[in-house]
């Protein structure tokens, strides 16, 4: 019987190089944060268009400081999509506050000013916003509509490094950003994320917190031809990035532009090949900024097989794809959220899925993938 060779649905994009970084970084003898890291804040921050950058042991422990930073207590409410993946709402939780879901607009699976402002109350004091699957949101109008209401607004960019809203970089002109390295990601560190910010008393009080709490890190502290008797300022956590996480980034960082390139030409690949198909809508850019493509999904619009049919004949025929983004408050752990009619969330969900996207996809691969779609489409 015949192998079924699989096409991947994501392959990180990872070699030589970046095993040659980490070791250097063992052989340095220094492993735990350090100058690596701060080398990679810096050249992160400036690649997003962002003053600081703080790096931290994921986009969630990131999401988890941007809310303390904002002072977002118990009692608050906080509006998040239930369009993304469950750590998004998670770190609402972790501060104590209630997450309030906020329908989405079918295009770009983004929450909207009309879409938050639909769930705003008196509570209100914060609203996390996805660039989801690297699709960015529309910076421009739910930034001025955070500042009219008085709330914080956190930038989930996990998926959106490379990405462009309004010919700059997702990240410029964030108040506060957290960014994701997971191996799903264009770009990743293992596991690790970034959290930027303009304001630098904002990015030395991030610095503390991901330190518990201490008003001197240990990489000054070592640094430092003197005794240095350190201080714990507030209750705080151990967020920190390794040296050899960094050392892979830096490698990773180099990259980042020409995946976005080769992504953004393999995405404009699958939508002239999907153009023809009755029911099938694939993700586009936003008229005010261009996605990388970190997913590459497709919407079932009156598609004669339904999703789940879709993906068990994909992986018969030796393709990993992937349902949609899933919708949190479908989830047992938000089962007691109690949240008004999301409809525009639970139809991407339940009609959406998620095709290979990586470096080593080939033309070949997409005219299977585009193929099988087409059979079932006719069928």
């Amino acid at each position: 019987m015949a192998v079924v060779q699989v096409i991947p649905v994501m392959i990180p994009d990872l070699g030589e190089e970046e095993a040659q970084a980490a070791a250097e970084a063992i052989r340095s003898g220094w492993v735990a944060q350090g100058p690596r890291v701060a080398r990679f804040e810096q050249e992160f921050a400036a690649a997003v268009g962002a003053g600081h950058g703080v790096a931290v042991s994921s986009c969630t422990t990131g999401l988890h400081l941007a809310l303390v930073l904002l002072d977002i207590k118990p009692g608050d409410e906080v509006i998040v999509p239930s369009l993304s993946f469950i750590a998004t709402a998670n770190a609402v939780r972790y501060v104590g506050a209630t997450p309030v879901f906020a329908d989405v607009e079918l295009a770009t699976g983004n929450v909207t000013v009309e879409t938050v402002d639909a769930v705003r109350t008196e509570r209100t004091r914060a609203v996390i916003a996805v660039h989801q699957g690297g699709v960015p949101f529309d910076t421009a109008a739910l930034r001025k509509a955070a500042d009219g209401w008085g709330v914080g607004l956190v930038e989930d960019a996990a998926c959106a490094a490379g990405s462009t809203a309004y010919g700059a970089p997702a990240g410029t002109g964030a108040r506060v950003a957290a960014w994701s390295f997971h191996p799903r990601k264009l770009i990743t560190t293992g596991e690790g994320g970034m959290v930027t910010v303009d304001d630098a008393g904002s990015a030395t009080r991030l610095k503390r917190l991901r330190e518990h709490g201490m008003n001197v890190s240990a990489a000054d502290r070592h640094a430092s031809k003197q005794p240095v008797l350190e201080a714990y300022l507030e209750t705080a956590y151990n967020y920190r990035m390794t040296d050899i996480q960094a050392a892979v980034g830096l490698v990773q960082l180099g990259k980042l532009a020409g995946l976005v390139a080769q992504r953004r030409q393999l995405a404009a690949r699958y939508q002239e090949l999907l153009a023809d198909i009755d029911g099938l809508v694939p993700v586009r850019d936003p008229a005010y900024g261009q996605t990388n493509y970190q997913s590459f999904w497709v919407l079932l619009d009156g598609f004669r097989a339904s999703r789940d049919e879709v993906l068990t004949e994909l992986a018969a025929r030796g393709v990993s794809a992937r349902r949609g983004i899933m919708a949190a408050h479908l989830e047992p752990a938000y089962a007691d959220a109690a949240p008004g009619p999301l409809p525009v969330t639970e139809r991407i969900t339940r009609e959406s899925l998620i095709l290979p996207l990586h470096h080593r996809l080939t033309e070949a691969d997409q005219d299977h993938i585009t193929g099988v779609l087409r059979e079932l489409a006719t069928r």
